[in-house]
């Protein structure tokens, strides 16, 4: 990447989610979000109607009596989503995200175990919820975002989203006030973990949690007020709301993706100047692209065209959007940047989309710290790291090593506002990811350089031991055998073999796509081998592939398409 000269970031920070609320009204006209009805129609709402809808629906919660009450919301990405997230804890409650793509009896035990009041929910959900409210132990009102939901003044659980309205509107002109805000500590959150490692756990965040992430996501999030996104990624998930609550704070415009199906079409449509997006959806974006080239038998030229762009920039010539305008049109014409997260990234990947004059931050978080920990500034990012630590938190590194670097790795420890509160119901777990002196231990192993960048190398629990005691973070070998053609996903283990050694071994599903319709297991897994084998002439003894074991179905992944490492 090349370094670009930092710009002065122009936000006023928040105090809490409702003067947050009302800030947003100060934009005035200007879009707030941009999306599709149900018919498909496309449809706009400037930020002044945004802040007074949250106000409206704030006042309708307190006129319903769910005023200061745990209330879910779980939907497809929508502005009643995020208006009723905002909604309910700036009216004193307690806000739940819900995953909309997990089973529904795994869903109403959460809202059991979180012990929720309430349900808002989209229209996907009308018939899963049907009297839900009738034979839930904790939910006693359910409120259908459906607009043909309609009103039974003679059944009070059963409170359609247009009538909550309503009833806000007539709480408004009656003079509605936002609670005053007088605990920030106090817990207005509580989310569910993916479960990758196995059982979920509640983590419950606080109004400083959220407010700190926002205000820091807008200090050093690479958005200015002029910026266009387009809201992709599911909204529960607390990456995707924490930026885009920052995008709000900045005024931003947000359109909203109604389906992956049609994001290139909406992306032509919406003409982002950024995104946020996961390493998966990168991935996916670069293989498109070559994909095409390759058929058009473009393949070549692209190469050399990127090696020409690549001498005139060195000579500061740059001609990056003349010359990869095709590529970039595919994405609206006007994307020039990518907040990546959730995941580490393929740093070749990053360099790959700068070659087109796309720059990809990576950052990184946990659901833990609401979640942001660490940004990649543009303006001096460094190859395969995450960033320094963001203003609200410190980092610091629970050395129990030194790396081939000669730096001290070990286990990545946060303090800071925007550190959890704790577990739900689980003082126990708690107890185990704090430290004596108050550092939140976050399970995963990296490193700080002399700058304080900090580079994340694998995940505690994954950690592979030698039996020449050097330690291997498994994560990195799957990158390396992620840049395999014949590999589509791999998770790397030590076996234990009959004479008693340890044995690092890849678990590879292959990249079938790669291989013709009769192609027999024994060609792909020759293919494969060799290609491991390759790779491994690459590496550092101890890190290198000593058995192979395939399978011919993809691994059982959570919801945000992360494979399920316990169930290996």
């Amino acid at each position: 990447m090349i370094a670009r000269k930092k710009t002065e970031r122009r936000f006023t920070p928040i105090e809490s989610i409702s003067q947050f609320a009302d800030k947003l009204g100060g934009f005035g006209d200007a879009t707030a979000y941009r999306y599709f009805d149900r018919d498909r129609n496309l449809c706009s709402l400037s930020y002044a109607e945004l802040s007074a809808r949250i106000r409206r629906q704030a006042a309708g919660l307190a006129s319903a009596g769910l005023a200061g009450k745990r209330i879910a919301v779980i939907g497809e990405t929508s502005v009643e989503w995020v208006t009723s997230y905002t909604a309910i804890i700036a009216s004193g409650g307690v806000a739940i995200p819900m995953d909309k793509e997990l089973d529904v009896e795994e869903i109403k035990g959460f809202f059991a175990f979180a012990e929720a009041d309430a349900v808002i929910y989209s229209r996907s959900f009308n018939e899963k919820f049907a009297d839900l409210s009738k034979s839930h132990p904790t939910v006693k009102v359910q409120i259908p975002m459906d607009p043909d939901a309609e009103w039974d003044p003679v059944d009070p659980s059963f409170l359609p989203y247009s009538h909550l309205l309503d009833m806000g509107e007539a709480g408004v002109r009656e003079g509605y006030a936002y609670p005053a805000v007088t605990d920030l500590n106090r817990m207005v959150e509580m989310l569910f973990t993916s479960g990758t490692t196995g059982s979920s756990k509640c983590v419950m965040l606080s109004e400083k949690n959220i407010v700190s992430v926002v205000n820091n996501a807008c200090a050093t999030v690479d958005f200015s007020p002029e910026d266009a996104i387009v809201s992709v990624l599911p909204i529960h998930h607390t990456y995707e709301l924490a930026i885009m609550l920052a995008g709000l704070n900045y005024g931003m415009n947000i359109a909203i993706n109604d389906s992956l199906k049609r994001v290139l079409k909406n992306f032509a449509l919406f003409e982002p100047t950024g995104l946020v997006l996961v390493p998966l959806f990168v991935s996916t974006m670069n293989k498109r692209i070559w994909d095409e080239a390759r058929k058009g038998g473009k393949e070549k030229a692209l190469r050399a065209l990127i090696k020409a762009s690549r001498g005139l920039r060195a000579i500061h010539v740059d001609l990056r959007k003349t010359f990869f305008k095709q590529i970039t049109s595919a994405f609206g014409g006007r994307l020039e940047k990518i907040v990546c997260g959730g995941a580490p990234l393929n740093p070749e990947l990053a360099e790959t989309f700068s070659e087109f004059g796309i720059d990809i931050s990576e950052g990184y978080g946990i659901t833990e710290c609401a979640p942001l920990i660490a940004v990649n500034p543009y303006f001096a990012p460094k190859k395969g790291s995450v960033g320094p630590s963001v203003p609200c938190c410190t980092v610091r590194i629970d050395a129990d090593h030194k790396n081939d670097l000669g730096f001290d790795e070990g286990e990545i420890q946060v303090k800071g506002d925007n550190v959890m509160l704790g577990y739900y119901k689980n003082p126990e777990e708690t107890a185990k990811v704090f430290t004596e002196d108050g550092w939140f231990c976050t399970g995963d192993i990296g490193y700080m350089d002399e700058d304080g960048y900090i580079f994340i190398t694998g995940r505690k629990k994954y950690v592979i031991v030698l039996e020449n005691g050097k330690n291997v973070f498994p994560e990195e070998i799957e990158e390396y055998l992620g840049r395999l053609d014949a590999i589509a996903e791999s998770v790397v283990v030590g076996r234990t073999k009959e004479d008693g050694t340890l044995s690092l071994t890849a678990i590879v599903y292959p990249q079938l796509d790669q291989f013709g319709k009769n192609e027999t297991h024994e060609k792909i897994e020759e293919t494969v081998r060799a290609q491991i084998n390759g790779m491994n002439r690459k590496l550092v003894g101890y890190k290198q592939i000593r058995d192979v074991e395939f399978r011919y179905e993809p691994f059982e992944k959570t919801t945000s398409k992360k494979i399920k490492r316990h169930l290996i």
